[in-house]
């Protein structure tokens, strides 16, 4: 735990290093991978400067899925004056808020901070860093636990080239020390690697006017900073002029004739001829006269009619 304030120390400063040096910035973001012997872990973050602040938001993924974030915001309150404040978030959703003031003048910078845990405990920082002289930088501090303990940190760090190399010592409550060192090495653009065996691959996107001077911040076992030249960055070209081009015809479509209807030819049902009935023959059948002796009558005549089927003449009866 101790090893790591001279870092969060380191970066805190770095920022406000970027910040007095960058007037003109509008916003920024960037990202990044650094390929570490623990595992990679991606990051990315944003900022943007209005009215003498800046804001940022980050955040980085570690080779198991977890994330921590960190936002905050620095306010230039006077030449060489700022405040700071913001959250940082663990991978388990904890979080931490901070606060902060600084003041740089002949190239020294002093900064004061809080810290307050999730459980409502505090902590307070205070440090400072010097230039020395060309790439050359020193720093000290102080961190005060909410227990009354108090850990100090003091370091050191020479850039020569592309390469920064940092020791110090940090020193706790009960007297005992712990050194560190470490170096990093620009080896391309946007690739630095570390004494660590770490390689951190970054790139950035900038949005601004005017001349910009920043400083680069590289990792190692701590924070380095190192100085780089101004930096001419110019607004992007305006968008081409907008060209109407017309939509596309429609496209045919091809629909198939309906397919033939299928006709089913069935056979003819047989001819069904009925015969009617023959008409009986009419059999005439010539009466027989019986001449029966009776006693003479006048005779009557009978009309012609027809009897069972079978037509008799008219006749005297």
């Amino acid at each position: 735990m101790s090893s790591r304030f001279p870092r969060l120390l380191g970066a805190a400063t770095g920022a406000l290093i970027v910040l007095a040096s960058t007037p003109a910035f509008a916003g920024w973001g960037g990202h990044g991978t650094a390929y570490t012997p623990h595992g990679t872990y991606n990051g990315a973050h944003y900022g943007y400067c209005g009215g003498g602040s800046c804001s940022h938001a980050g955040g980085v993924v570690g080779p198991y899925g977890g994330l921590a974030t960190n936002t905050g915001t620095v306010t230039r309150n006077a030449p060489g004056q700022f405040s700071n404040s913001g959250t940082a978030t663990g991978p388990n959703g904890r979080s931490v808020q901070h606060d902060g003031n600084t003041s740089c003048a002949g190239g020294t910078c002093s900064h004061t901070g809080n810290l307050t845990g999730p459980d409502g405990q505090t902590a307070s920082t205070s440090g400072s860093v010097t230039r020395e002289g060309a790439g050359q930088y020193s720093s000290s501090g102080t961190v005060t636990g909410a227990n009354g303990n108090t850990v100090s940190h003091a370091a050191s760090t020479n850039c020569a080239g592309s390469s920064c190399a940092r020791s110090g010592t940090v020193t706790g409550a009960d007297g005992g020390t712990v050194t560190h060192s470490g170096s990093a090495t620009r080896v391309a653009p946007g690739v630095v690697t570390t004494g660590g065996g770490s390689t951190v691959v970054h790139g950035s996107t900038v949005v601004a006017s005017g001349t910009v001077t920043t400083g680069t911040v590289t990792t190692g076992r701590a924070v380095v900073t190192v100085a780089t030249p101004p930096v001419v960055v110019t607004p992007p070209p305006p968008p081409p002029a907008a060209v109407y081009i017309p939509p596309p015809p429609p496209a045919t479509v091809y629909v198939p004739p309906p397919p033939p209807k299928v006709v089913v030819a069935t056979a003819p049902l047989p001819m069904v001829v009925v015969r009617p009935a023959p008409v009986p023959r009419a059999v005439y059948v010539v009466p027989r006269v019986v001449y029966v002796a009776r006693p003479p009558r006048a005779a009557v005549m009978v009309p012609g009619h027809w009897a069972a089927g079978v037509w008799v003449p008219a006749h005297l009866a």
